[in-house]
């Protein structure tokens, strides 16, 4: 069966497709864009390095236009991006039977509660995989046996988060401040390829 990951090219969503790839699932690799910004091509250059098929997941730039609107109408962009999630996993539930995340328990953003991933199933008729039940620790301690992995500061060429396009808006629109007050500088890890002692 074919199976969708929204990819960012960190180390949870890196874990999912592993998970999906080794319980025998076709595994694609898609990261969302909006025409706005190339984020994609840090996910596509971690998911090469995998070895998976990574693809450009096409959304509606309306939709980041709106998201960007409610988000600096919060003034946090938490409500803005968790809807742009579940849109985008909507998206990509017209094409694959099954769609995943790499969302654990401890994350806030973005995330589906109970309800949401109900209907998501209910109306798409796919089945949907996160990784709920499972903690930071529990992340970061496989991921490191699996992966080759780079700790850095968050930048507009090494992220292909959700963030990156509507920084770019929000930049374009509000200035760097505002989009920096919104975004504060942060690390983050990169999946750069498989440890030496790991099969594929």
């Amino acid at each position: 069966m074919k199976a969708a990951v929204l990819y960012s090219g960190g180390k949870d969503s890196s874990l999912m497709a592993v998970i999906l790839k080794r319980l025998g699932y076709q595994v694609d690799l898609l990261t969302a864009n909006f025409g706005f910004y190339p984020s994609w091509k840090s996910a596509a250059e971690s998911a090469s390095a995998l070895g998976f098929k990574h693809s450009i997941l096409e959304a509606d730039p309306n939709l980041l236009e709106g998201v960007v609107d409610l988000i600096l109408h919060d003034g946090f962009p938490n409500q803005g991006i968790n809807h742009l999630h579940r849109e985008v996993l909507k998206l990509a539930a017209e094409k694959y039977p099954l769609v995943a995340d790499g969302t654990r328990r401890d994350d806030r953003v973005p995330k589906l509660n109970q309800m949401e991933i109900q209907s998501l199933e209910d109306s798409k008729g796919v089945q949907y995989l996160n990784l709920a039940g499972w903690g930071h620790r529990t992340i970061k301690q496989l991921s490191e046996q699996f992966f080759n992995l780079v700790k850095e500061p968050t930048s507009m060429e090494n992220n292909s988060d959700y963030e990156i396009e509507i920084r770019f808006l929000i930049t374009n629109r509000e200035g760097e401040e505002a989009a920096s007050n919104l975004f504060p500088p942060h690390t983050q890890s990169r999946v750069i390829g498989w440890r030496e002692d790991e099969q594929k």
